[in-house]
């Protein structure tokens, strides 16, 4: 029998038929799944955190072909670091202060953003925060962002609708977060930073990922004996410690560093430096202080401890371990080692055998002078005589910028190299000035327990490199000089290329192998995000967010403020190439230096100058510069009519009359204070004839 099918039900079937497929689930089998190039679903792509592409169609011999498919201007946005993600041909990213968007990958159009508001929900947390995140998590249709304030929330990812939100920490705590979250087992990890701004101890927490109930969270360091311990770990831990360090909290902070280990179930993090740094402070009977400046592993599901590596035991440098662990097997005399390598600020590179904790090498891949090896018997950083500035200060390498900081290393499997931004930059470490018997934590304020950075850093005191390096043998494959101190970190590609942007506002391709630079761009600001690569209907993309920012540019003044990228003077903006792309990219203002107002009228009083000196460092250096010189992150002040009206400068700092732009409100500042910071700024100007 013939049956007659109605003319729309046909229709209705043919659409059926090749209607879109259904939504990709990004679940705990994707974010393991290192084979697939399509998309880039986690901070490290997948959960090896390796940074590694498997696409070729932009390779090493068509590289040179690369030009700007779209682009996306960004005018609100300040500090642009992160690394976006993309899920099946939709991009995510954050801009200044959280913001969360969402476009198409292809095309840049806008799809949704999401404002969480973080200027009015971090109130007096302005004073010590950035306006930056490394980084976003998505899983199962939601997108995870950590706001700088220190909120974990959760996004529909079709929608942009807030799913849940919660507060990670108590609020009156000087904390903060910088960090990408991560997701596995429908669980959300993250940490904080802050240990500089008061009795800090550390800790990482897990949350539901469905309802944003926290589920475990695991302390760093140990607290109060008389309180009792949380776990054996932290009884065991407190035998390493002297004195009432957690009357200083003791620090160990988890504000990056934390990879996600699926083949034995556990996550792995790095952890920071001591509340305050130095030493004799918090610990002053010596001791290794765990878990401070270690890598440590606990079980996933229950935040249980397992093992741990401590990297620089009873750190008084700064040396934290918070820098990225990648996962990879290496085969290593003869055997396969389940390797995790890390390269933290004390320079040396380590590989860890990811299923038990144990050192397999440990070798200087940067200039050190603290240490002169690793004693592999025991594990221990073998200690040049006087680092620990026991008698008189001392200058050792790295600074506490570190060999290598949070910029991403990444990993190709097919070199066999990993490739490291690296920093060769001397740290004076000494306490003259400090009083260690009546030393109390900060409130709010940034001061560490050793000597405060006072003076402008010139631009060329430090150096840079992008180094490659063989972790299998432990030593250098090839290494090319990189301009300025501040350099992104690096992405490669099984195309034989490594991407990496530049502190001279450059993108630049290499040769995976040997460095040989074979394409580059100019992107007109100074650039510190790591770029991603993806692929839409077999179109392959590189894209980058470009807006200068972070701490080494923020912090040391001409060091920073050597390219020009100044305070607003550049375009912030979201760059997305692909070969032939074809569009033109507009260009940006030239670099820009700052010229300190004359300010004929001022007449400095060097007593003010003097008093304003303290809390110009422990309040205003993080964001305006050494001696008030701006690397970029603010306006660099000596060139500001701000601070030349009194009443201008008080309605700026106590009455927050920026506070929408992102400056602090000072309200419980005195007028002395304020005029002693106006009278510090102006004695950092030159004289005319001196310039």
């Amino acid at each position: 029998m013939r049956i007659a099918v109605p003319a729309p039900f046909v229709v209705f079937c043919l659409a059926a038929c090749v209607s879109e497929p259904p939504p990709m689930v990004v679940d705990d089998a994707a974010l393991a799944d290192a084979t697939q190039g399509d998309d880039w679903l986690a901070f490290g792509r997948t959960y090896d955190e390796q940074r590694f592409s498997p696409l070729t169609q932009v390779n090493d011999q068509n590289v040179g072909e690369l030009s700007v498919a779209w682009y996306m201007d960004l005018p609100d946005d300040r500090s642009l670091y992160g690394t976006p993600l993309v899920v099946d041909g939709v991009m995510y990213f954050e801009g200044s202060y959280n913001v969360l968007r969402a476009v198409d990958a292809a095309t840049g159009e806008l799809i949704w953003d999401y404002d969480p508001r973080v200027i009015e929900h971090a109130g007096d947390r302005l004073r010590i925060m950035w306006d930056a995140s490394r980084g976003l998590a998505f899983y199962k249709g939601k997108v995870y962002i950590a706001t700088i304030d220190g909120r974990l929330i959760a996004v529909d990812a079709a929608t942009g609708q807030e799913v849940w939100s919660t507060m990670t920490f108590d609020p009156e705590l000087p904390l903060f977060i910088t960090g990408a979250p991560k997701v596995f087992n429908d669980l959300v990890v993250i940490g904080n930073g802050g240990t500089e701004m008061g009795a800090i101890r550390g800790f990482l927490d897990a949350y539901d990922a469905e309802t944003g109930e926290r589920a475990w969270r695991w302390y760093t360091v140990p607290g109060n004996p008389a309180d009792g311990f949380e776990n054996d770990a932290m009884a065991m831990a407190a035998e390493t410690w002297t004195g009432e360090w957690w009357k200083y909290g003791g620090g160990g902070t988890v504000w990056h560093g934390i990879t996600y280990d699926p083949e034995f179930d556990q996550v792995i993090f790095g952890t920071g430096n001591g509340a305050p740094w130095n030493q004799k402070i918090r610990s002053p009977g010596g001791g290794d202080n765990l878990f401070l400046c270690a890598v440590v592993a606990v079980d996933a599901t229950t935040g249980e401890y397992r093992w741990h590596y401590q990297t620089t035991p009873g750190e008084t440098w700064d040396y934290n371990s918070n820098m990225d662990i990648v996962l990879a097997d290496l085969e290593i005399n003869g055997r396969t080692v389940k390797a995790a390598m890390h390269a933290p600020k004390n320079g040396f590179f380590y590989v860890i055998d990811r299923e038990n904790g144990r050192l397999v090498s440990a070798e200087p891949f940067a200039n050190i002078t603290w240490a002169t090896h690793v004693d592999m018997e025991t594990g221990r950083p073998v200690e040049a005589p006087g680092v620990r500035y026991e008698d008189e200060p001392v200058t050792v390498y790295p600074s506490a910028l570190g060999a290598h900081s949070w910029h991403a290393m990444s990993y190709n499997p097919g070199t066999g190299l990993v490739y490291i931004p690296a920093i060769d930059f001397a740290g004076d470490y000494g306490d003259a000035t400090i009083d260690i018997s009546t030393w109390q934590s900060p409130d709010w304020e940034f001061d560490s327990g050793v000597d405060r950075l006072t003076v402008d850093v010139p631009a060329d005191a430090g150096t840079s490199t992008l180094k490659a390096w063989d972790p299998v043998e432990q030593r250098l494959a090839w290494e090319v000089p990189t301009p300025g101190l501040w350099n992104a970190g690096t992405l490669t590609t099984a195309g034989n290329l490594l991407f990496q942007g530049q502190a001279d506002g450059r993108l630049i391709a290499r040769r995976a192998t040997d460095g040989e630079e074979l394409w580059s761009a100019d992107l007109g600001s100074g650039i510190s995000a790591p770029a991603i690569t993806y692929q839409v209907d077999g179109r392959q993309y590189v894209s980058i967010l470009v807006g200068w920012s972070g701490a080494g540019m923020a912090l040391f003044g001409s060091i920073g403020s050597q390219h020009g990228w100044a305070y607003k003077a550049q375009p912030r903006r979201l760059i997305t190439f692909a070969l032939d792309g074809g569009v033109e990219l507009p260009a940006a203002p030239p670099p820009a230096f700052a010229e300190p107002l004359v300010g004929e009228d001022f007449v400095v009083d060097e007593a003010l100058a003097a008093a304003g000196e303290s809390p110009y460092a422990g309040y205003c250096m993080l964001c305006h510069g050494a001696a008030a010189v701006s690397g970029g992150m603010a306006p660099d002040l000596r060139a500001s009519r701000i601070v030349l009206s009194r009443d201008a400068f008080t309605e700026v700092v106590l009455g927050g009359g920026l506070l929408e732009s992102g400056m602090p409100q000072f309200s419980d500042f005195t007028e002395f204070q304020a005029d002693a910071l106006r009278h510090y700024i102006r004695s950092q100007v030159p004289s005319p004839s001196s310039r």
